[in-house]
């Protein structure tokens, strides 16, 4: 049920955005008086789901989720249809109309594509608010990955700044070394105020870390499994770790250290229960797994929550839209950066249907949609040819020189484009294979 919860998300998600997509290159052919032929969602290679013919054009659905499309009278697109190119141009034909209303026309889905996602982020903040854990509301510092610690971070620090900036949201620390490609983090370090030089090389590593840092926080006892190690030693629901073997320690990482290190052997733990300390012996089983889950730290520590009226909603969900835009357009340049190795990072239907969470929840369906939506707007005004971007360049060059490219070195273009675009869908997907293999 939870890989079909994705699937449903993913292709709910991706048809509203290839409809609106689409929409916006056909909304700006309308305007402009020029022929659409076709409007499908989702392609129709040999036969379609459903059409049906109003006026001048075919509306219909196929049955191959790869995207949509808009076939325009007059326009060498990716149906390849040279055909009309032959005949002389006629007034409601693409190729009849100014190079500024042709570049509005390609350029409509991109636009559509931006005005969605702001329009999204808007009523999500309206309707649901913003809630994030401040990094300053960290209070116990960083629990750190090995890779973390070996990048020269120790399990406590606090982060204080990345290149002297603040990061106002803990969530977004790893991003911010990441994309910023900072130099120097500085943290507080028992009581002294350290800077730690990041090393570029680190870098392709971090992209394939999922959780460079975590909240640090005190064990606090919330679920005990029934019939487990944990059961069997006396553990309640709300015991705070005081000790172990006698020794201090506080903080979920030290406990879990101690199991891993005490496989096939007993542990002295003195645990606070009802600010009364508590003395009990846990068996430790060979997987180092006695049957505890601790308090989540977003449960632990205060979050911050923002609610927005509509006014103030439109505001923030325009700067919500810029940031996600930036940072994309930022990861974007690791991917071509061939030293970060971040191309082993690029993934296709796998790996965008995975990011939908296993339950429905629409606050996260609708942010998702959002970036997506942003991702898609990007994608599309790469300069290759097939892609809107593509077009647009070819158009930018027209009104700049005042001559327009040939039919035939379109058709060429074309082709060309569609075998990069091809390129790039089997080298994503091919990766989301063998990461399924890892």
């Amino acid at each position: 049920m939870g890989i079909l919860n994705q699937v449903v998300q993913f292709l709910l998600s991706l048809s509203i955005l290839v409809f609106l997509h689409e929409l916006g290159h056909y909304t700006f052919a309308r305007i402009f008086n020029t022929r659409v032929e076709k409007f499908y969602l989702f392609f129709n290679p040999w036969f379609s789901l459903f059409k049906i013919k109003k006026g001048d054009t075919e509306y219909g659905i196929g049955w191959l989720p790869l995207g949509g499309y808009v076939k325009i009278s007059g326009m060498i697109d990716e149906s390849m249809d040279t055909d009309q190119m032959k005949t002389p141009p006629q007034p409601w034909e693409y190729r009849s109309k100014p190079a500024w209303q042709r570049f509005l026309i390609i350029s409509g889905g991109v636009l559509v594509n931006l005005l969605v996602a702001v329009v999204i982020y808007t009523a999500v903040l309206y309707t649901w608010g913003e809630e994030y854990l401040p990094t300053k509301n960290v209070t116990h510092g960083v629990y750190c990955d090995p890779l973390a610690q070996e990048m020269g971070f120790k399990n406590g620090d606090k982060i204080i700044s990345i290149d002297g900036e603040e990061v106002e949201s803990f969530n977004q620390i790893a991003a911010s070394i990441v994309l910023e490609s900072a130099d120097i983090v500085t943290v507080e370090r028992e009581g002294a105020i350290v800077d730690i030089s990041i090393d570029p090389a680190f870098i392709p590593q971090m992209l394939k870390t999922q959780m460079l840092f975590q909240p640090r926080t005190p064990l606090i006892i919330e679920y005990i499994a029934e019939g487990s190690s944990a059961e069997g030693s006396g553990m309640e629901i709300g015991d705070k770790l005081l000790a172990i073997n006698g020794e201090k320690a506080t903080y979920f990482d030290e406990f879990k250290n101690a199991l891993m290190s005490n496989t096939n052997q007993s542990l002295q733990l003195t645990m606070e229960r009802n600010g009364t300390p508590v003395d009990l012996t846990v068996e430790v089983p060979e997987t180092g797994i006695i049957g505890i889950a601790p308090i989540s730290p977003y449960a632990y520590y205060e979050l911050k929550q923002i609610e927005y009226s509509l006014i103030g909603a439109i505001p923030a969900g325009i700067r919500t839209g810029v940031d996600t835009f930036s940072s994309y357009i930022k990861h974007l340049k690791l991917v071509f950066s061939p030293k970060t190795k971040a191309y082993e990072s690029v993934g296709g239907f796998i790996t965008i249907g995975s990011i939908f969470p296993k339950t429905w929840n629409w606050n996260f369906f609708w942010n998702l949609t959002a970036f997506i939506s942003i991702v898609l707007a990007i994608m599309n005004t790469l300069p290759i040819p097939a892609l809107d971007g593509g077009h647009m360049l070819f158009l930018v060059y027209e009104m700049v020189s005042g001559r327009k490219p040939s039919d035939k070195f379109m058709e060429y273009a074309q082709i060309l484009g569609m075998v990069v675009i091809l390129s790039l869908f089997v080298f994503a997907n091919a990766n989301d294979v063998i990461k399924l293999f890892r």
